[in-house]
């Protein structure tokens, strides 16, 4: 157990001086998969190059040639390059791998910002998979564009929040409307007034009282003159208050 115990941080130790070791190694001296530092360094040197002195009908040719790879890169480089201003000269070189994938990157300097060209590989066949350049932004560039991305979004959640509280306020508003339409589309029943009972009594009053009074003038008037009330005609009563 005492050996044991004397062992183990001396294993420990050694473990962690060869990771020290490893972390510590030259990138220039490492072998990526047949292929030196100084080669991949060259192949981003040479893009770079090529790309800076590229005509607006070689870039067309380079776009239509049917390799997606070089399109994308060409398109690329025509849309970010014009504003950087003069080339200045090549900057940091930096070989990555992560598992399957390997990436050279070789940074590039001009007036207004720097730009990335990177080559990313497959780290077992060393297959070019993608060539990308990229801006360089600084840190106070990179920390505002994130704000305005932060206030773009939470103003399209708001608005789409306040887009969807209206329809659903709506939703009380269209039955008041479709009621208020259906009662303008209902035509009223005519109203039938009742006959007057008390009116109708009184008409048949006035027309027995006429007909009294007619026959008491008829025979007062046959009475004085010897003849027949039958052939008498009234034609009218003219009442005298």
């Amino acid at each position: 157990m005492k050996m044991l115990k004397k062992v183990i941080p001396c294993l420990v130790l050694i473990l962690c001086l060869f990771g020290m070791t490893a972390c510590g190694e030259d990138p220039r001296t490492v072998d990526y998969n047949g292929y030196s530092y100084d080669e991949l360094k060259d192949a981003c040197v040479n893009t770079a190059l090529t790309l800076e002195q590229i005509s607006p009908e070689e870039a067309a040719a380079y776009q239509e040639s049917g390799s997606e790879t070089t399109a994308n890169l060409v398109s690329s480089w025509m849309e970010s390059r014009p504003p950087l201003g003069e080339f200045v000269g090549f900057g940091e070189f930096e070989v990555t791998k992560s598992g399957k994938t390997l990436t050279a990157a070789q940074t590039l300097n001009y007036e207004v910002r720097p730009m990335i060209l990177t080559y990313v590989f497959n780290a077992n066949s060393m297959e070019v998979t993608d060539i990308t350049v990229d801006l360089v932004y600084t840190t106070g560039e990179k920390m505002q564009k994130a704000g305005l991305n932060t206030v773009l979004c939470l103003g399209v959640v708001f608005a789409v929040l306040i887009v969807i509280s209206l329809i659903i306020a709506a939703f009380g508003i269209f039955p008041k409307i479709q009621a208020a339409a259906a009662k303008k589309k209902e035509t009223p029943a005519p109203e039938v007034k009742s006959p007057d009972i008390v009116e109708q009594i009184k008409e048949r009053e006035t027309v027995t009282d006429d007909t009294a009074l007619i026959a008491v003038i008829a025979a007062a008037v046959a009475a004085d003159t010897g003849t027949s009330p039958d052939g008498f005609v009234v034609r009218s009563i003219k009442r005298r208050g």
